[in-house]
């Protein structure tokens, strides 16, 4: 511990990270009989990070539209309109489109999905032409690096004014956007390739909790129940 501390001088994740690479060999090594017992299964994280109320809200969708360079749009709408990690929509080809559907395999839990695509995501991506295999091109009209996509993305927001949001954090708002539109938790992980604890977690402890539209909707729920009974449907 006296090591991963030393090491959190300079930054507290890297520590981590070096952390967890050496709890994973001795694991091994105590599954094995080489060691007796694994001193870093208990040690515990430094690097503490969250995205509590890091959500895209319709004005920071407006004003990255209105001034980020085209060719970042398609990127936004999908990220919002299917819930998919950045690397999985990079990859994204045209022949996971159908005109109706996008199908595709997640890349970091090999999870299939199928989406219906959304008329605002048909509009978008009908009137792009198809200069590539790959849906999502840059301004050289050439599939993005994911580093140079996560430099060109985080240009474009400082031009906007916005800050502290990631391309990562419209996954979340995909699924807290579902939630407040009253979709179930089996919709949202349906959609999004999210196991349902994941659904859970991330609307118990980042999102709806901190949401006024579901304080307001709950409201409307509840007088509409008490102004016309019979014509609400009891829930067991």
């Amino acid at each position: 511990m006296a090591w991963r501390d030393r090491l959190a001088l300079r930054s507290r994740r890297q520590a981590d990270y070096a952390w967890s690479v050496l709890a994973r060999i001795l694991s091994w090594a105590l599954d094995r009989g080489l060691i007796l017992v694994n001193p870093c299964e208990k040690g515990g994280r430094l690097y503490r990070a969250t995205r509590t109320d890091k959500v895209w809200t319709d004005a920071d969708e407006a004003a990255f539209l209105a001034s980020a360079p085209a060719h970042l749009h398609l990127p936004l709408i999908l990220a919002l309109w299917t819930g998919q990690r950045q690397g999985d929509l990079l990859r994204l080809p045209w022949s996971a489109y159908d005109g109706k559907t996008i199908r595709l395999k997640q890349g970091k839990t090999g999870a299939r999905v199928v989406i219906p695509v959304s008329s605002l995501l048909k509009l978008a991506l009908d009137v792009v032409p198809r200069r590539s295999p790959v849906i999502l091109l840059n301004s050289e009209h050439r599939p993005w690096t994911s580093d140079g996509f996560r430099s060109s993305w985080g240009k474009a927001c400082k031009a906007c004014g916005i800050s502290g949001l990631t391309f990562h954090d419209l996954r979340g708002t995909a699924v807290s956007r579902l939630a407040l539109a009253g979709c179930s938790e089996a919709e949202i992980a349906t959609l999004t390739g999210h196991s349902l604890n994941d659904v859970r977690s991330i609307l118990d402890a980042h999102y709806l909790n901190r949401d006024p539209a579901l304080a307001i909707a709950a409201i409307r729920k509840l007088e509409m129940r008490t102004a016309f009974p019979d014509q609400v449907p009891d829930r067991a």
